[in-house]
């Protein structure tokens, strides 16, 4: 297998012919004496040239180190060129990002901020996943996504931002026609229209004010993968559904839609950012990140200022 190049040697070889001095150059690279000594060796036994002449008072180049010294220094300059563009790249937000969103949230909230997002950073660009599934960040090429509800123990990095409350929701219509449940256990006699991947199935759990937790086996007209098609068939008076705050609270606050059971609660829930650990995360992952938790922070959400 062939050997590499030593380029720390070539590179201290270079300062050595540019300062005159093992002293002084060990001083401006912050090594030792003995490891600029050591290092100017290995260069000149794998040539098989001396590239000095040492004396006590000074060190001067041999014929070939005066044919090297060019090369060495070409070879310095471009590491250092090569370490500044690195450098000045990481320093300014650029590149792809692959961020990952549930379908109803990230069409009615993430979509709808992203022009802001892009507007601030011109050299970025996103690529958008909607899915209500719970996408595999590493096989996926997800850099960041956004996950609602309890989040499992994993290796993955979660940051918690706004709540996420579930409400019991039905048209006026349905209701009048019905009844209004007043416990979930009347939920047993209604058309509930089911989220598919709702991680407790078609059992909807509750915690009433006093503490009593109840469990309701539900069924209904409909269930869909897709929260948005359920809100449908709820305003259209086809029963009732278990919504997110973030989905309902303008049907709610329009009329269009009505909370039932506001005394019983639904298991809480958060909205997470979720990355991959290790690090240093690149500029563009970190002002994305930032972005996302500032705009989605507790209290910064539009349908939680204009309901509470």
């Amino acid at each position: 297998m062939p050997v590499l190049p030593d380029f720390e040697a070539w590179a201290i070889f270079a300062r050595i012919a540019a300062t005159g001095s093992f002293a002084a150059t060990a001083r401006e690279l912050q090594l030792s004496t003995a490891t600029v000594s050591k290092a100017l060796q290995r260069l000149e036994t794998r040539l098989g040239e001396r590239l000095v002449h040492r004396t006590s008072r000074q060190v001067t180049l041999t014929e070939a180190g005066h044919a090297l010294v060019a090369r060495a220094a070409r070879i310095l300059a471009e590491g250092e060129a090569a370490e500044t563009q690195a450098h000045a790249g990481a320093s300014a937000p650029r590149g792809r990002v692959r961020l990952g969103a549930p379908m109803s949230f990230g069409l009615r909230h993430v979509a709808p901020a992203l022009p802001d997002f892009l507007s601030r950073y011109s050299e970025m660009s996103i690529d958008l996943q909607l899915d209500d599934r719970v996408v595999d960040l590493v096989a996926g090429g997800v850099d960041i996504a956004l996950r609602i509800g309890r989040l499992p123990d994993s290796s993955l990095l979660a940051r918690r931002l706004c709540p996420v409350r579930r409400w019991v929701v039905g048209a006026p219509a349905y209701l009048a026609r019905h009844g209004t449940p007043l416990h979930p256990d009347d939920l047993r006699r209604h058309a509930c229209l089911g989220y598919s991947y709702l991680a407790s199935g078609e059992t909807w759990h509750f915690t009433g004010r006093d503490g009593e937790q109840v469990a309701v086996q539900v069924g209904g007209p409909l269930t869909a993968t897709n929260a948005d098609a359920l809100a449908h068939a709820a305003e259209a008076g086809h029963g009732l559904a278990l919504q997110p705050d973030f989905l309902a609270w303008e049907a709610v606050r329009d009329g269009r839609l009505v909370i039932v059971l506001p005394d019983w609660s639904a298991p809480e829930a958060s909205l997470n950012l979720v990355t991959l650990p290790g690090g240093p995360r690149p500029p563009r992952i970190v002002v994305l990140l930032d972005f996302l938790a500032q705009r989605f922070a507790p209290g910064a959400v539009v349908w939680s200022r204009t309901l509470s």
